[in-house]
């Protein structure tokens, strides 16, 4: 089937509504956790993205496939998002690092996707009632079968997918005598990888089921958590093993890092009604009120100390953990939820967003000068 033909196709959800479009790209059904993302940019960023697995995409932006795709975009090897629902798409390789058209790539890579989709009402839809599970289908399907194969799709909680997207092997990057910093990849990005080796350090990427021994080896000057897919609570394997260096080794983490972090020092995470994705999140660092515009990927967040889910106060959060002290560093400016974890006896810190963007601002890509000064 040509890229181009226009198949009538729908995104149903779990709850029965419906919205209509043309099918483009790999063939449909798909199903998947239906979310959304404010980006006007990065889409194929967006797409190989490993915290995307087992998402369907719904972009914000109208405009999408705008200027084309090249081999720098990618955050993976291959893509991750299960689909992608657009408002209107655009094929073209006219931008000067264009090494092919959006569609094509999708369609060669079996991205299903679906265009003329009314977003906007489909957003409002997801921030009223929370993402859920859905579906693309073709017209020809009728919706009762739609809906099952929906209802068959696993919900986002308690779904472990670190195992899906980790690394199979150790993998080395970075040349040199800079630090030594052993990862555990949960689903780790290219762009946080190449923030670290710019700088300097010699990064080992560990399958997630690593063991503390495993990632210790070879004495490495820091642990790093990485960004990935799935509910952290279902992660409890991992949490167990960064319990069991915390206090041994400085210790670092972004996103679902940030998660695992949290939970191993006691805190609860839970799923928020439609996530933070998007590029355009205001930050607060609590320690010198310095406000950043962050990039951000997760629909699971950190709790307060005290149990709640927002942070309501505008000074870090301080109180005791098994580790000693701890304060929450940062918080989320649109919904007040936990951004950001600091160890104050023992060296450790995360953040919830993405400080090396890809795509996104750059405000926060001095956390990573600040974690490599630390060793």
């Amino acid at each position: 089937m040509s890229t181009m033909e226009a198949i009538q196709g729908y995104v149903l959800l779990e709850d029965g509504t419906r919205f209509d479009g043309e099918l483009c790209a790999a063939p449909a059904p798909t199903t998947g956790e239906v979310v959304f993302t404010t980006v006007m940019s990065g889409y194929q960023e967006a797409v190989s993205d490993p915290s995307f697995a087992r998402q369907i995409i719904v972009f914000t932006y109208p405009h999408i496939g705008n200027y084309g795709v090249s081999d720098v975009a990618m955050q993976s090897a291959a893509p991750h998002a299960q689909a992608l629902v657009m408002r209107s798409v655009t094929s073209g390789a006219d931008a000067p690092s264009a090494q092919g058209g959006w569609l094509d790539w999708l369609a060669e890579r079996g991205v299903p996707a679906i265009t003329g989709v009314d977003t906007r009402a489909l957003v409002r839809h997801i921030r009223g009632a929370g993402a859920m599970r859905g579906g693309i289908f073709t017209d020809a399907t009728p919706e009762a079968d739609a809906l099952a194969l929906v209802a068959a799709e696993p919900p986002m909680s308690g779904r472990d997918l670190a195992r899906e997207v980790t690394a199979s092997h150790v993998i080395r990057c970075g040349e040199g005598d800079g630090p030594r910093i052993a990862a555990i990849d949960t689903g780790i990005k290219r762009s946080i990888v190449s923030a670290l080796v710019e700088r300097g350090a010699r990064l080992e990427l560990h399958p997630c089921t690593a063991s503390a021994d495993e990632l210790l080896a070879g004495d490495p000057d820091a642990i790093f958590l990485a960004n990935g897919p799935g509910d952290p609570a279902a992660l409890g394997y991992i949490v167990e093993t960064v319990r069991s260096i915390v206090g041994r080794k400085p210790i670092f983490g972004i996103c679902l890092g940030h998660q695992l972090l949290s939970r191993a020092v006691g805190l609860e995470t839970f799923k928020l009604p439609f996530g933070h994705r998007g590029a355009n999140h205001p930050v607060k660092d609590l320690r010198t009120g310095r406000i950043e515009i962050t990039s951000q990927n997760h629909g699971f967040a950190v709790a307060a100390p005290d149990g709640g889910l927002r942070v309501e106060r505008d000074e870090p959060v301080r109180w005791e953990t098994d580790f000693g002290a701890a304060e929450l560093s940062h918080v989320n400016l649109y919904d007040r939820t936990v951004e950001g974890l600091a160890l104050l006896d023992v060296p450790g810190a995360a953040v919830q967003y993405h400080p090396e963007a890809g795509p996104g601002p750059n405000d926060s890509l001095g956390i990573f000068d600040r974690f490599l000064d630390l060793l």
